[in-house]
């Protein structure tokens, strides 16, 4: 994209410029930020001189009116400004006050991906020295870790792509499954341009999205039954003799317990479970065979399941029929979505694993862990909930009772939305660490205001294991601390020992460094001054002298004995399949200009005016049959709660399936109806399918009323909190530093203008 109006491109009067990398998604575009904040793309793999909307008004945060810049602490019901040092004290002596009656684990630590690698290592260290709870896990478990599961038992090891995304460049075919880059990742795009124009680009997804629009092949299964799609093109594969034979003969095991289960699957008995004809499975199958190079590349839309392991390891199971991963210039690899969805589940915020991507549960990974912390390994607690199991059993008689919550926004973001507010709503003491007044924020009994990317240095790991470093631009406004700062304050308030909690980025990296020696993700080699200089580091580095590894698997994959492994799945289908009460399928999904929750982005004027409110994608014969019409407001139901959002007629979309984005708050909230069935493996919710219903808004309640129609348990400190909301609230705050008097706490935003659905559709393009 062109620099937008009222943003610059070109240097400032002295032409000091930082490069940094953008705050969003997995790929870390390169770019420039000046003192002023005027941002400006940069040649960088990731995004060869290009950003999408969201990393153009990236910086509008930076100085946005509902910046949190005040620690708050629920006084009477209501957050008020306090100091810095009361803030913390009242977080350790309540948290201290609930672990000597309550145990250890009576404290949960939930963090993001979003993160710096110094960020999550810290907080993982945090939780399980200073805290010594093992109730800590974080919300890249909602992103990759069906994907992450697959990969470690098909290669013994997972790494988002296993090789530069440039490679892809070069491809002949690629196969995307569940994604969407042209509207996550835009700048993505670029590298799929020439499988494009070889007529190879293939999309696999229920919606024929922006992205689906520029492949030449769209695939459009039914939500929930990609496993079956791809055990059919696997079924082609072997009985049209198109088995790279040798391959699997050289390089992989488990091929036969695989095919007995796939033998069943013939195309045209998955042309019934899917809808895709059996010819589009079979052209697929010879597409791939006969590439010069191929690359099967899943995301969310594969992996947000009950069954998002197997799906997974279905293509990889294709993958590896076709001889791709682990050969120059083809293979099999993830998208990873959050900005550190990759580092971030490698140093231990998550609630099985230590630093390195090693086992919590492996006894030598705890001694060398704990050897690097200066404490005795059998200290170290057991592996803990995951996720959502955490949220759910907060507040319970046997689950934690105070949480911290560092760069995630819950209760929008987490399934079955309305259950995880109520079971905040029954903590006995909240805190989050964020930049505004998120919703989750505003349930917080202390809130504590911390800084953004472009204010402090640290390391992300990019989708394809690349080591970068985001550097510091600008100076943080009065009144804001680093998530580092905050960590070490509050162990030094546990009595942790001088100095076991730095505050300064490279010298965590430097510990962060020794904890990953001899790990799967060895950053060992890995150094500021190697990133400084423009290296390019893809873990592992296992010494100061080491290249790294950009490609994995071209000797052999990291099992044992050298050796990929095919892995037997069957397909089960959606854990909730449609019936008579709930006839239609639900899915979700992002917009363009918005980025998870969108609690930054929709503080950003240009991107909440682009997209100010949920839309309800539908095909219309399916909205006329409930009585609707483009732009009337719509609700959805499922047996979990009901959304509400503006209808978007699309003649596209499956007659069966109506889509609703994730990143709105309030009634707007998809994940009020979403299924937080688990998958056994990774304990991924089920965020892609559900069984759902659609009615006029303003229709009578059906016989049958879903779950948060119904059973709603009053949230006594939730507020509504919009982006307006937080502007006052951070009125307030100044007006009480300064001695004037004013109620505080949140309001009300009044109601808000908001564009047609048409308006939206031209609005912002990219």
């Amino acid at each position: 994209m062109p620099a937008p109006a009222g943003r610059t491109a070109t240097p400032d009067g002295d032409g000091t410029r930082t490069d940094t990398h953008c705050p969003y998604c997995a790929l870390q575009c390169g770019m420039t930020l000046t003192p002023a904040a005027d941002v400006a793309p940069r040649e960088f793999p990731a995004n060869r001189g290009g950003l999408c909307q969201k990393g153009w008004t990236s910086a509008s945060l930076l100085d946005s009116p509902a910046r949190l810049t005040t620690p708050l602490v629920r006084t009477g019901g209501e957050l008020r400004p306090a100091s810095w040092d009361t803030a913390l004290d009242v977080i350790a002596a309540r948290l201290t006050e609930l672990q000597a009656a309550h145990g250890n684990d009576a404290v949960a630590v939930f963090g993001g991906g979003g993160l710096t690698n110094e960020k999550a290592y810290l907080l993982g260290k945090f939780a399980r020295v200073a805290l010594g709870t093992s109730q800590i896990d974080y919300n890249g478990r909602f992103c990759m870790s069906s994907a992450a599961a697959a990969g470690l038992r098909a290669f013994g090891v997972d790494r988002g792509l296993p090789f530069p995304m440039t490679d892809l460049a070069g491809a002949d075919v690629i196969v995307l499954v569940g994604s969407n880059p042209a509207e996550t990742m835009p700048p993505f795009l670029q590298h799929l341009q020439g499988a494009a124009a070889a007529g190879g680009l293939v999309v696999i997804d229920p919606r024929r999205t922006p992205t689906a629009e520029q492949a030449n092949v769209h695939l459009a299964p039914a939500p929930g039954t990609d496993l079956a799609l791809a055990l059919g093109v696997l079924h082609a594969t072997v009985a049209e003799g198109l088995l790279d034979e040798a391959y699997v003969a050289e390089r992989t095991a488990g091929f036969d317990a695989m095919w007995r289960t796939v033998a069943r699957y013939w195309p045209e008995h998955v042309e019934r479970i899917t809808g895709v004809s059996a010819a589009d499975q079979r052209a697929l199958s010879r597409g791939l065979a006969g590439a010069r190079s191929a690359y099967v590349l899943t995301a969310r839309g594969a992996e947000q399941h009950a069954t998002g392991v197997d799906t997974v390891s279905a293509w990889i199971n294709l993958a590896l029929a076709h001889g791709l991963p682990g050969r120059a210039g083809s293979g099999y690899g993830c998208l990873t979505g959050q900005g550190n969805g990759q580092g971030g589940r490698e140093h231990g915020q998550k609630a099985d694993q230590l630093p390195g991507y090693r086992k919590l549960d492996d006894p030598a990974a705890r001694e060398h862990v704990a050897g690097v912390w200066g404490i005795a390994p059998e200290s170290l607690p057991a592996p803990g909930r995951s996720a959502f199991e955490l949220l759910d059993a907060l507040g319970q008689p046997e689950g934690p009772k105070a949480m911290l919550v560092f760069g995630s926004n819950v209760v929008v973001s987490a399934p079955r939305s309305q259950r995880v507010a109520e079971r905040l709503a029954a903590l006995d003491f909240l805190v989050t660490a964020d930049l505004v007044l998120s919703e989750t924020a505003a349930m917080a009994d202390v809130v504590l205001p911390v800084t953004q990317w472009a204010e402090e240095d640290g390391t992300m790991t990019n989708l394809e294991g690349r080591v970068l470093l985001r550097r510091k631009a600008i100076d943080p406004p009065d009144g804001v601390r680093s998530d580092l700062d905050v960590l070490a304050g509050l162990a030094e308030r546990f009595g942790q020992p001088a100095g076991r909690f730095p505050v300064d980025a490279e010298e965590i990296f430097t510990e962060l460094r020794a904890a990953s020696a001899g790990g799967v993700a060895d950053y060992s080699g890995v150094t500021y001054d190697r990133l400084r200089a423009g290296e390019a580091l893809h873990w592992p580095v296992p010494a100061v002298d080491h290249p790294g590894t950009p490609r994995l698997f071209l000797e052999a994959f990291a099992h044992a004995d050298g050796r990929a492994r095919f892995v037997a799945v069957d397909h089960t289908g959606p854990a909730e399949p449609p019936d008579a009460e709930f006839p239609l399928q639900a899915t979700t999904g992002r917009l363009l200009q918005h980025y998870q929750s969108g609690a930054q982005t929709r503080a950003v004027p240009e991107l909440a005016e682009a997209a100010a409110e949920a839309c309800i994608e539908v095909h219309p014969d399916t909205a006329a049959r409930a009585g609707l019409g483009v732009g009337d407001v719509a609700t959805v139901e499922s047996r979990r709660g009901a959304v509400t959002g503006r209808v978007r007629c699309v003649a596209s979309m499956r007659p069966d399936v109506v889509f609703v984005p994730f990143h709105f708050p309030g009634g707007q909230r998809a994940n009020l109806i979403t299924n937080p069935a688990l998958d056994p493996t990774s304990r991924m919710p089920e965020f892609k399918v559900c069984a759902a219903r659609l009615v006029p808004a303003d229709a009578e309640p059906s016989a049958t009323q879903p779950e948060a129609v119904t059973q709603q348990k009053p949230v006594t400190q939730q507020k509504p909190v919009t982006q307006q909301a937080s502007v006052e609230l951070q009125k307030s705050v100044t007006q009480q530093e300064s001695g004037t008097q004013q109620a505080s706490g949140t309001q009300q935003a009044s109601g808000t203008q908001q564009k047609s659905v048409e308006q939206r559709e031209t609005g912002g393009a990219s």
